[in-house]
């Protein structure tokens, strides 16, 4: 995975050309809380800690699926004194620790669109004219053109639609569930890890 994001700590902005983040943890000060951030490998994301801190992950990662599940150097969490968060291995998003810090994650993972992806997408869409149109399939009719229009752009589509797709589809929670052509989009979109 590669990453590239900004991240803000205690409302400075910082620009992280690859998606690293560190910010300093306030080590040395005579008011520091017990507690902290112990992260083994960091790859991606956005760490922040003390008072206040704020850690954002804007990121746009682009995974393959062999390494959504098992990172390469992927690390044990390492120790962590009390009241701290350990990590073993962080490839985006965001982890704050301290009185009122705040984490988030706006990062996005974009994965490449498999021609069997693609392929059942425009099938699935040509089989929607069969159905009654209602607000529910035109909904899934523009993720699907969104999946398609993303995917001619850079040949990469957003993760989370792909996710959302595979929800509306996998457990019948639209009367386009029932197709053929939905259960090979389910069966593409399973492929690429999502």
């Amino acid at each position: 995975m590669t990453g590239n994001g900004d991240s803000i700590h205690d409302g400075e902005r910082g620009d992280d050309t690859d998606g690293r983040e560190d910010r300093g943890s306030g080590a040395g000060t005579a008011d520091r809380a017990p507690g902290g951030i112990s992260i083994g490998l960091m790859t991606g994301g956005a760490a922040a800690t003390g008072a206040r801190a704020h850690a954002e992950d804007r990121g746009e990662r682009v995974a393959d699926s062999a390494t959504v599940e098992h990172p390469p150097g992927a690390a044990p969490a390492p120790p962590v004194v009390a009241g701290g968060i350990g990590i073993g291995t962080m490839t985006g998003g965001a982890v704050a620790s301290g009185d009122d810090a705040h984490a988030v994650d706006s990062s996005r993972e974009l994965v490449a669109a498999s021609p069997e992806l693609l392929a059942a997408v425009a099938t699935l869409r040509g089989h929607l004219g069969v159905l009654t149109r209602t607000d529910e399939v035109a909904e899934l009719d523009a993720g699907l053109a969104e999946v398609e229009g993303a995917a001619a752009g850079d040949g990469r589509v957003r993760r989370d639609r792909l996710r959302w797709l595979r929800d509306r589809l996998d457990v019948g929670a639209t009367a386009a569930a029932g197709l053929a052509s939905a259960v090979a989009v389910v069966q593409a979109i399973a492929q690429l890890g999502g």
